[in-house]
């Protein structure tokens, strides 16, 4: 006796089977990533007296007494203030100096390039620990302790991002600069205007990922600068949890408010951060 097969799937419904899982699995995942923000903002507009009751609830009683509370018994908009000074000072100076530290290891042909390129992406691989010493007594000596610059220089030096950017300028056509030589054009022009408008997707990653790394930064920050008129937000918020002691509403309060400014750039620009990963390959690096 034959035994008959059975019909097989088509195509099709195999791939709409495998987009529903992974639509599924997307979901979950989303989900168990929103959970933790989900309840910062829940406990956020509770009342203080709901934050520790048992059995817990969820969007219970709304309130903003905890916002309220951050803003007048802390100096929350000096550390925005300082925190956006920092990070768009860092930004600019790593977007500025790496870049032209990759043109000229990508387009300049010199001896030892190889060798000082291998140092410097040597330095990803030193934890920023080790240079703490190092780094104090340098600002130390320069008179820069307790000042923006000292949060900022420090943080310029980025081997990663040059190394991001030397990649890409590698990919990029030779021709174009080479016609822009012909003209006339100088080594300082090739750079500023055929080489970083055509660079604009890694520009945009790098700034992205260099904003975010700054304003996140805790660190270096605290103990760089002692006066509170210049902390930034993840200092300032330290001290709020220590003075603050187990009310929950308005430590949560300030963590919502200190993230706010990523979320809402991140709203902004998600076409510009999602095209900028596609388009340098930063996933894989």
């Amino acid at each position: 006796m034959t035994a008959v097969p059975a019909p097989r799937r088509p195509p099709q419904a195999t791939a709409r089977a495998w987009n529903a899982a992974g639509l599924v699995v997307t979901a979950v995942i989303a989900l168990l990533w929103l959970t933790p923000l989900l309840w910062a903002v829940d406990t956020a507009l509770k009342p203080e007296s709901d934050t520790t009751r048992i059995p817990v609830t969820w969007w219970g009683a709304f309130t903003f007494d905890a916002f309220r509370k951050v803003f007048a018994e802390s100096d929350l908009a000096r550390w925005f203030l300082n925190s956006t000074v920092v990070a768009v000072g860092v930004t600019v100076l790593v977007l500025l100096t790496a870049s032209m530290a990759a043109y000229g290891f990508s387009r300049t042909a010199f001896r030892g390039r190889r060798a000082l390129f291998g140092i410097v992406i040597a330095g990803i691989m030193v934890p920023p620990q080790v240079l703490v010493v190092p780094l104090f007594r340098e600002m130390l000596g320069l008179g820069l302790v307790d000042t923006y610059w000292a949060m900022i220089l420090p943080q310029v030096a980025a081997p990663a991002m040059v190394f991001i950017l030397k990649k890409f300028f590698d990919g990029l056509p030779r021709e174009l600069e080479e016609a822009a030589r012909v003209d006339g054009a100088s080594p300082w022009r090739l750079y500023w205007q055929v080489v970083l408008p055509l660079s604009r997707p890694v520009l945009a990653a790098v700034g992205i990922f260099t904003f975010i790394l700054t304003w996140n930064n805790f660190f270096w920050p605290f103990l760089a600068v002692s006066d509170p008129d210049l902390m930034t937000i993840p200092v300032g918020l330290a001290t709020i949890q220590s003075s603050y002691g187990l009310r929950y509403a308005q430590i949560m309060a300030s963590a919502v408010l200190g993230g706010l400014p990523l979320l809402v750039a991140y709203v902004f620009f998600q076409r510009d951060i999602i095209r900028s990963v596609a388009h340098t390959g930063l996933s894989g690096t």
